[in-house]
């Protein structure tokens, strides 16, 4: 183990709720906010649920039921997986000193990059931003005793 990240004892601990020393809290915030934090929360959710479909994949009865059984367990495990993420991340930073809110930079810098990318694909520089208005043509020329000046920009 070294000074900053932790040994496999001190992450099966972090793991199961117990708070890092302070020198490891830039790697909890990496673990947290990083990336491919969604991708470790899962697999770490998933470790004691294999178990139990494992055990469920013996149980003598036909395979419809074993199938069954694993479908009924299944679905509730993803629906809570996916909707307590944000509060497993925020229970984990408050945990080991962090603040909370350092949970939710990842949706906001994933919203960030969805509304650049929107904006680059459906919203050019040009003109209005309303949607589906065209750019405004370019000014007229003026003519002034024959010549052809630019237009000013007092309008």
């Amino acid at each position: 183990m070294s000074a900053t990240t932790p040994g496999l004892w001190a992450r099966i601990g972090y793991l199961l709720g117990r708070p890092l020393p302070p020198q490891m809290r830039e790697w909890v915030r990496r673990d947290i906010t990083g990336r491919g934090n969604y991708r470790r929360y899962l697999v770490r959710g998933l470790v004691p649920f294999l178990p139990i479909v494992i055990a469920l994949c013996f149980v003598p009865a036909s395979w419809m039921v074993r199938a069954g059984m694993i479908l009924i367990l299944t679905i509730p495990f993803l629906y809570f997986q996916v909707a307590l993420g944000g509060i497993y991340r925020r229970h984990l930073l408050r945990n080991n000193g962090l603040d909370p809110k350092l949970a939710d930079r990842v949706t906001i810098i994933r919203l960030t990059a969805a509304d650049e990318a929107y904006r680059r694909q459906h919203r050019p520089e040009i003109g209005s931003q309303i949607p589906g208005d065209l750019p405004a043509p370019p000014p007229e020329p003026r003519i002034i005793d024959a010549r052809v000046t630019p237009p000013r920009d007092d309008a």
